[in-house]
């Protein structure tokens, strides 16, 4: 592999990292339905600001959501909702190995 071919997989590698935890998953799908502020993502993860935070400074930080601050609060809203492309393999490989394993069982 020559160093272009790495440095582009190992950037792509960052960005699936950044989504590689339920929360941040969680975060992006209602971030497609809306741009949501910190304080409401707050409540409906169920845990800390400092957590939620530190969620979405690993989005951002990857390039997948985007932030406005506005008076005390900070909203987000997806960067790039292409994103959620990816989403849609992932769903695409589940039913896939779902209906494999129903053969084995079957």
């Amino acid at each position: 592999m020559d160093a272009t071919t790495r440095t582009r997989l190992e950037a792509r590698a960052r960005i699936i990292k950044a989504m590689a935890h339920p929360t941040r998953l969680f975060i992006v799908d209602e971030l497609s339905r809306q741009e949501r502020c910190v304080c409401d993502l707050t409540a409906m993860i169920g845990a800390d600001v400092s957590t939620v935070s530190k969620h979405l400074s690993i989005l951002k930080e990857a390039g997948i959501v985007s932030d406005d601050k506005r008076g005390s609060k900070v909203y987000y809203e997806l960067r790039v909702p292409c994103v959620l492309n990816f989403f849609s393999c992932v769903e695409s490989v589940l039913a896939s190995n779902a209906e494999e394993q129903a053969k084995l069982i079957g």
